[in-house]
């Protein structure tokens, strides 16, 4: 039922739509989160969908190159959405429950800021 509501893109308050992590207290996307990215989501399902139609027609290389940055773009703010979350509410969260949690976050941060670099 969880799986149908994340490819629906529906949250409902009673189910958790979020897999157990290692950390089992550690905060996941709140509902207000969740729905955002799920929208966002949707929508560059959408312009993917979009993409493919315009390759199978064909098109000019240069309009699917650019509907292709706009996805990329897309997906990158989702990207930094997760991301902005997970430093303010992950990290301090963490750090509260003590030394281990505390510095094994700080290695994932870097580890995927690094990631996001690149």
């Amino acid at each position: 039922m969880a799986e149908e509501q994340i490819a629906t893109g529906t949250v409902n308050a009673h189910v958790i739509v979020n897999p157990p992590s290692r950390r089992e207290s550690a905060p996941a996307l709140d509902i207000e989160h969740q729905r955002d990215v799920l929208a966002r989501l949707k929508r560059i399902e959408g312009q993917l969908r979009g993409i493919r139609k315009m390759i199978e027609e064909p098109r000019l290389c240069i309009a699917i190159l650019q509907q292709l940055a706009a996805a990329e773009a897309a997906i990158g703010r989702v990207s930094h959405v997760i991301l902005k979350f997970h430093v303010e509410k992950c990290v301090p969260h963490s750090i509260a429950q003590g030394a281990d949690e505390h510095t094994e976050s700080l290695a994932e941060l870097v580890d995927i800021v690094d990631r996001f670099s690149r």
